[in-house]
């Protein structure tokens, strides 16, 4: 590998209560305080770059947060989705991703490729950052105990392939599009609770990596003849 693993393997600083702390981060009542927008009609448009490229993308989901959030009041529940998503992206930065968008409570990110060149290195930073998402999850419970919120699960999906990058003439943010980014909603809901599945593109270049195992489960038909494969992932002996 041409990167130092001790960085991305063992990262136990990623996992404490003080790096996953998230006070600072005040919930302010003062609308002000937001970037107002026009709400006049408007055209709305998007562009497209010209040029594809091939990235690493993840989905976070939260498990039952609708029948939990129906128990919480209006603060409280902001709250909860606060700590959830500020802890996946505090994590997520550490291993260079980026957020594409929320969508309620959930988390869409990429990987992007300048960094890392080698496609094995660039994917096993990719899912080692998945990984420390999942093995941060008691350490998150933890502060939701402290703050009176109820603990929390999710699911984590991840494919990789080609996509595009976009933009809409009513956010300054870069979106994209792609069937790695449609499969990653589709199969995220195959994932164990507190778990991991991959699209086998990922699997296919990581299955000589002797770190991971791979194991199918029920694939996703695409409407082809072969259904999409998919997969769980094992590391040190543990499914996830």
């Amino acid at each position: 590998m041409s990167f130092e693993t001790k960085d991305f393997f063992n990262y136990p600083q990623y996992l404490s209560k003080k790096f996953l702390e998230t006070s600072e981060d005040v919930n302010t009542k003062d609308k002000s305080s937001f970037e107002t927008h026009n709400l006049e009609c408007g055209y709305y448009t998007v562009t497209f770059c010209p040029e594809t490229e091939n990235y690493c993308l993840g989905m976070v989901d939260m498990v039952d947060s609708t029948k939990i959030s129906a128990t919480l009041g209006n603060d409280r529940m902001s709250r909860y989705y606060q700590i959830f998503l500020n802890s996946m992206s505090k994590i997520l930065n550490k291993f260079d991703g980026k957020v594409v968008k929320n969508i309620g409570d959930c988390l869409l990110y990429y990987f992007p490729v300048c960094k890392i060149k080698n496609p094995e290195d660039y994917l096993i930073k990719s899912l080692e950052c998945s990984f420390a998402m999942i093995e941060s999850h008691d350490f998150i419970c933890q502060y939701l105990k402290k703050e009176t919120l109820p603990c929390l699960d999710y699911r984590i999906s991840m494919d990789y392939g080609n996509v595009t990058l976009m933009k809409s003439s009513d956010s300054a943010s870069i979106d994209m599009i792609g069937t790695p980014i449609n499969m990653c909603a589709k199969i995220n809901r195959k994932a164990s609770t507190n778990g991991i599945v991959v699209g086998g593109d990922i699997r296919e270049m990581l299955k000589k990596v002797h770190r991971y195992e791979f194991e199918e489960i029920d694939g996703y038909s695409i409407g082809l003849k072969l259904d999409y494969p998919i997969y769980v992932v094992r590391r040190n002996g543990i499914f996830f």
